[in-house]
């Protein structure tokens, strides 16, 4: 059995848990150490046990609790090369216990086998994570800017996908915006519109994906219902039923417990 559990989402931070059980690691570490370790001894999980966090790129709202986590366990980060130096920079310290890859390698932490696969971020190596074990996957990937074929392939096989949705591109554009900000989202390349996110996550119901999780929402230019819908209505013109032949959710933006069972 695999879980994953979101421990935060979008623009309050991101963060999340991935189990088999017995090795637990994180994928991020976008919220402060405290809630990260408050959070794991509510879901039952002693933070010193902590196989690993995986991060996905250096932005803060990806690593701002990576310091005083690694700082008070001894706990591996694996990271792209290109962002291990940004995280090297940034964590004096952290070369010592710093796992470095090249985008579309893959590696065993404890009893989890993990996938990586190049995303278009506009950070150094942006990375996302496919995590399996007793031959269930989970697939996380936000800041992805467009679907590349990478992504694709990346989560191919995939029984449940974390992935973002953003914004509305209609909605942006004849709405109340100033023009400077209506500029950076629409052409912004770190993150998925809703449009887009749908389309992700009809290809990955497309191939086997059971539960879908959309993530990295910002209130500031979306809703959870707006993204939601149009993920929803994208998946029943393709001819799936959201709570028949698959689950739809969102995650929360604070807060932590929504945990999922692949």
């Amino acid at each position: 059995m695999l879980t994953l559990t979101t421990l935060a989402s979008g623009s309050s931070g991101n963060c999340t848990l991935v189990s088999d059980g017995t090795t637990h690691i994180l994928i991020d570490a976008g919220i402060s150490a405290r809630r990260i370790t408050t959070a794991l001894k509510e879901l039952g999980v002693d933070p010193a046990e902590l196989a690993g966090v995986l991060v996905t790129h250096e932005h803060s709202d990806h690593i701002c609790g990576l310091t005083t986590l690694t700082k008070h366990l001894p706990v591996p980060v694996y990271a792209s090369r290109g962002t291990g130096w940004q995280l090297c920079y940034r964590i004096a310290f952290l070369e010592e216990r710093l796992r470095t890859f090249e985008p579309g390698e893959g590696f065993r932490v404890g009893g989890l086998e993990v996938e990586t696969f190049p995303t278009s971020h506009d950070t150094a190596q942006s990375n996302g994570y496919a995590v399996s074990a007793g031959g269930r996957k989970a697939a996380v990937v936000t800041d992805l800017g467009h679907v590349t074929p990478a992504v694709e392939a990346g989560i191919r096989g995939c029984h449940l996908l974390v992935a973002e949705a953003n914004h509305d591109e209609e909605w942006v554009r004849s709405g109340p915006y100033p023009y400077m900000l209506k500029q950076r989202i629409l052409g912004d390349r770190g993150h998925l519109s809703n449009e887009a996110g749908a389309a992700l996550a009809c290809a990955a119901a497309e191939n086997g994906a059971h539960t879908l999780v959309l993530a990295h929402l910002s209130q500031e230019n979306n809703t959870p219902a707006r993204a939601y819908d149009t993920v929803r209505a994208a998946l029943e013109r393709r001819g799936a039923a959201v709570g028949r032949d698959v689950a739809l959710d969102v995650a929360p933006r604070i807060g932590h417990g929504k945990r999922y069972t692949v």
